[in-house]
């Protein structure tokens, strides 16, 4: 997956943007508001922080050692970093994504998630 692929499929989602309230470099993708996905997009491999459950976080870092680790910078239970260099299947990536997506969603309060519904 490139730079691309991944901004592109992080934009995707309903209501997803891209901000970058730390540096030029590093895109913060958030759906109303709230945090989904951080990259570091010139970074050689290609890393992105995504949200996690903790009980899947820990199975994913026995997995894929080295691969993905607990999260740089983050809350290490609900965070992963995740190495996007072709190592791990891109599928798995969209996967791991689109559950950032999710999880960030569910936290969402009640009626935001319904506006998401209809949008």
């Amino acid at each position: 997956m490139t730079p691309k692929e991944l901004r592109d499929f992080c934009l995707s989602f309903n209501a997803a943007v891209e901000d970058f309230p730390f540096a030029p470099e590093i895109p913060v993708f958030k759906v109303l508001g709230k945090m989904f996905a951080l990259s570091w997009m010139d970074s050689e491999p290609l890393k992105v922080n995504l949200k996690c459950d903790p009980e899947d976080a820990i199975r994913l870092r026995g997995e894929h050692e080295g691969l993905i680790i607990p999260g740089y910078h983050m809350n290490k239970r609900h965070w992963n970093t995740v190495t996007v260099d072709g190592a791990l299947p891109d599928r798995l990536v969209r996967e791991l994504i689109e559950d950032s997506y999710d999880l960030v969603v569910a936290g969402l309060p009640r009626a935001e998630r319904l506006r998401l519904d209809r949008g």
